[in-house]
């Protein structure tokens, strides 16, 4: 009998110690932290991800819980330059290494090279590729060339012209100035 993995509900030891393999072609419409950061949904935008895992022996020790990620989606996102959608691949391939509880995965976190997480019977794998997904977007997203010319000065002709019609604040001061007493 072969047993059933859920990613909403992934019992991690079990899953790596079955080899086991999921994977999806979700909605992006799933991950509400993720949508919230695209500029209009469509239907049709999809994050595809597969998770592997296994149990390996690492750092001396035996029997350690491995979990493989990989996902994928295409954000509509806003420029930065010419503030006008695009379209930005994102991709996550990582490898996480469970240990028995937080408190663990804390304290070796500083002298350990992979991510650690704690162990659980019920841990949401789709909450992981969402993190994931969302630590891996740019900071500053932006076409490679954007479609529109880009103004490159800080002011225009009007603006100076604006400028200069305005009176000087501090013009009436000069009146309110005394003359130094004379000795």
């Amino acid at each position: 009998m072969t047993k059933e993995h859920s990613p909403d509900r992934l019992d991690v030891k079990a899953f790596a110690q079955a080899g086991g393999h999921l994977s999806g072609h979700d909605t992006l419409l799933r991950y509400k932290r993720l949508a919230e950061e695209a500029r209009g949904l469509h239907p049709d935008l999809r994050v595809d991800w597969s998770a592997d895992g296994a149990i390996r022996t690492t750092h001396g020790m035996a029997g350690q819980v491995w979990l493989h990620l990989k996902a994928e989606a295409t954000l509509p996102l806003t420029c930065q330059r010419c503030l006008q959608p695009v379209d930005v691949p994102v991709q996550v391939e990582r490898d996480f290494r469970f240990v028995a509880d937080e408190a663990t995965a804390e304290a070796l976190d500083d002298e350990s090279d992979e991510d650690l997480l704690a162990l659980s019977r019920e841990f949401n794998l789709r909450e992981l590729i969402e993190d994931e997904l969302i630590l891996a977007l740019p900071l500053v997203p932006r076409h490679d060339e954007c479609p529109v010319d880009i103004p490159m000065a800080s002011s225009d002709d009007d603006f100076e012209a604006a400028n200069e019609a305005a009176p000087n604040p501090f013009a009436a001061l000069v009146g309110l100035r005394k003359e130094p007493p004379q000795k």
